[in-house]
Order: C-alpha cells, then sequence, then structure tokens
C-alpha cells in the first residue's frame, strides 16, 4: 500500500530526473562544440542565448499547454520533441558531415530544444501537489525532494557530459541525451494521478491567449508573485552568463572539459545538499532569511571567482553557491502551488518561469563580447557586483515578508 502510495511521486521525480540529466548534459556538450571550432566566447553565447530566448515564450505558453492538454500529455510530447532536437545532432553529422553541425546549426537546434523542455518541467511541476498528497507528504518535503532531484541530475548530466565528451566527442555525447529524454517518457506513461489527465475545459477561457493573459493578471496583481519574478529575473540574467559562458570559455581555453564537468557538478552538489536540507531548514529559519542569505552569497562568491582563483578554490565557492541557493526552487514552488487556484497553477508556473528568463538573452549578449575585449576577470565583476547589490535592496522590500504568511487559500 505505501509504495502504491508513493508511485506517482517517485514516477515524477524518476522523470525529473532523467530528463534532467540530459539537458545537464547538454549544458556542456553544446558550448564545448562551438568553442572547440575556434574558442570564441562571443559565438558560444549565441549559442548559449539561442538556448534561453525561446524560453522566454515558450514557458508562457508551456504554462497554457498544461492546463488545456493536461500535465501528463504534455510532459510526454515535451520530452519526446526534445529527444528528437538533441538527437538531430549526431544525425545530421552522420549525414552531412561534422562540418555541417556548425553555430548556426547548433543555435538552431539549441533554440528547439529550449522551446520544448520548459512545457516538461511545468508539467512535472504542476503534479507535485496531488503526487504528495497521494504519498502522504508535506508539499515543501516534496518540493525538497523534487528540487534535490532535479540538482542531482545536474550532477550526473555535467559529470557524465564532461566524461563522455573527452572519450566520444561532443557530437555523439548527444545520443546520451536522447536516450535520458525517452527514460523520462516511459516513466511519465505508466503515471496514474488526479489532476494529470484530460483538465476540465469549463473552468478554461475558450481562447488560450485569453488564458495566458488570465495567468499574466493573477502574477501581476499578486503582490509577493510579482515580488519574487522580478528578483528572479535579475538574478538570472546575472547568474547564467556564469554557467552557459564564462565557465565554458575559461576551461576550453585550458582544454579541460572534465574539469567544467566538475565545477558545474559542485553546483549541483551544493544544491542537492541544499534542496534536501529545505524541510529541516523551514521549520527553524524563515523564507525570507534563507531568500536573502542566498541572494548576498552569491554575489559575494561570483567575486571571489571574477579573481580566478585555482581550481579547488573555484570548486568549494561552486559549492556553497548551490548550498545556500538550493532552497530557493522549493520556496518558489511553494508559493506558486498554495497562491494559484488548481486551474491556473500550469500558467502561473509557466509565467513565473518565462519571467524569470527574460533577462537571460541580455545577460549573455553582454558577456560573451565582453569576456573577449576585456577578459574573464572584468566580466565575472561585471555581473558579482549587481548581484551584491540585488541581494542589499532585496532587504527592504516589504512583499518579501509575505513569504512567511500563509497562503491565503488552502493548499
Amino acid at each position: 500500500m505505501t509504495n502504491s502510495r508513493r508511485g506517482p511521486l517517485l514516477l515524477v521525480l524518476f522523470a525529473a530526473l532523467t530528463a534532467g540529466a540530459g539537458n545537464g548534459i547538454t549544458l556542456v556538450a553544446f558550448p564545448w562544440l562551438v568553442l572547440q571550432r575556434n574558442g570564441s566566447a562571443f559565438e558560444a553565447s549565441i549559442v548559449a542565448m539561442a538556448g534561453t530566448l525561446p524560453l522566454l515564450v515558450a514557458t508562457l505558453i508551456a504554462g497554457a499547454a498544461v492546463d488545456y492538454l493536461g500535465r501528463r500529455r504534455v510532459s510526454m510530447i515535451s520530452d519526446a520533441l526534445s529527444a528528437l532536437s538533441v538527437a538531430a545532432v549526431p544525425v545530421l553529422a552522420l549525414t552531412f558531415g561534422t562540418e555541417v553541425v556548425n553555430v548556426a546549426v547548433l543555435s538552431v537546434l539549441a533554440a528547439l530544444g529550449a522551446f520544448f523542455d520548459p512545457a516538461g518541467m511545468t508539467a512535472r511541476e504542476t503534479m507535485l501537489p496531488e503526487a504528495a498528497v497521494r504519498a502522504g507528504w508535506t508539499l515543501d518535503r516534496a518540493n525538497s525532494v523534487y528540487e534535490a532531484v532535479f540538482n542531482l541530475a545536474y550532477i550526473v548530466g555535467p559529470g557524465i557530459g564532461g566524461l563522455l565528451i573527452a572519450t566520444l566527442g561532443g557530437v555523439d555525447t548527444m545520443w546520451v541525451t536522447a536516450f535520458l529524454f525517452g527514460l523520462s517518457i516511459v516513466a511519465i506513461a505508466g503515471l496514474q494521478l488526479e489532476g494529470a489527465g484530460v483538465p476540465d475545459r469549463d473552468a478554461l477561457p475558450d481562447r488560450v491567449l485569453a488564458g495566458i493573459i488570465e495567468g499574466l493578471r493573477f502574477v501581476w496583481h499578486h503582490k509577493v508573485l510579482r515580488t519574487l519574478a522580478i528578483v528572479d529575473l535579475v538574478a538570472t540574467g546575472l547568474y547564467m552568463p556564469m554557467e552557459s559562458v564564462l565557465f565554458p570559455k575559461y576551461f576550453t581555453d585550458r582544454n579541460e572539459p572534465a574539469q567544467l564537468g566538475w565545477v558545474l557538478m559542485a553546483l549541483s552538489v551544493g544544491g542537492l545538499v541544499g534542496a534536501l536540507g529545505y524541510a529541516v531548514l523551514v521549520n527553524h529559519m524563515s523564507r525570507r532569511a534563507t531568500m536573502l542569505t542566498a541572494v548576498l552569497t552569491l554575489g559575494a562568491a561570483m567575486t571571489v571567482i571574477a579573481f580566478l582563483p585555482p581550481l579547488p578554490w573555484i570548486l568549494a565557492l561552486s559549492a556553497v553557491v548551490g548550498l545556500v541557493y538550493g532552497p530557493i526552487a522549493p520556496i518558489y514552488n511553494y508559493v506558486m502551488q498554495t497562491r494559484a487556484p488548481q486551474h491556473l497553477r500550469g500558467r502561473v508556473v509557466g509565467v513565473m518561469g518565462s519571467l524569470a528568463y527574460a533577462a537571460g538573452p541580455l545577460g549573455l549578449i553582454v558577456a560573451g563580447p565582453l569576456a573577449d575585449t576585456a577578459g574573464l576577470p572584468a566580466t565575472f565583476l561585471a555581473l558579482a557586483l549587481p548581484m551584491l547589490l540585488l541581494g542589499v535592496v532585496a532587504i527592504f522590500l516589504p512583499a518579501l515578508r509575505e513569504l512567511d504568511h500563509p497562503p491565503a487559500q488552502p493548499q
């Protein structure tokens, strides 16, 4: 009986692990494929931006798709399309030669993957409340474990990615990514859960665009959701270039793919521990204090990394960043899941996710050319100092005090 009650939650967690690991591999493989051609951080930032820019629109559409088409169906379709987008890399290389896998092609494929991935992530996240109830878990515990699994995926993914690139090469590494998306599809195909099937269309606007606007209005008029979205937008724009361009540039120049994987793994190991610890931490520390600590620590760590210390220091700082930032995603999930009505949950998650990605392309556009001209230390500092300022400003935002208020509606 216990296994039957936990079965749906375990399937959601397994799907998050395998799909996340696939995305973790591409986090290493796409920049590496570009940088090994000519070492240009600018071109790497173009591919990274191509993998980010569609997220703004795609996540909005993903939220509506989840509410209108159903969570289980959207998760499977999304993973299937993501698998095709990464499998296209080795297929094109085998058919036309590796020369065809250039910056333009990689940008298109990265954009396609970015367009498809959010739907699967949104669908799995919106299934958590019902899966937690079925398993007899609190929502805080379910979100804590879910985000820990997601971080575990980004430990396994980049680590495997770095090793596979060193042994098989960047192109053939994409076969593994497609296989992992396939495992996620199999897991969700066997899922039976309340609210995961065909939704009740009577609770939804007839037009999808009207439904998306309804989600946007809900977030905008909800003070704590609006504030969290803005803070996350700025933090993502400042942090993303470090992971997507600056670290790959630094380790590519040194011809150290495995070390790049280690750094990304250190970020995820810290995030894994931080996310797992959230279920305990929430009983001893306020959500607001946890969030402020994360943003300020991230700014301080990025400032030290700007001086490019030895690898052990970079690994330690990356682990600290992951540790303090690990509880943030569970906090965001909890707020979205407890503030949004059931029929709006997908669109609220989609709106929050799309706003988080909105500043990413701008940060990548600035970081790539700046790294090529001013160097990596100056670019790290240009991102770290505003992050510190964001943490200071967040201290004085009254809406963040609502993170520790009970939700106005039942979970």
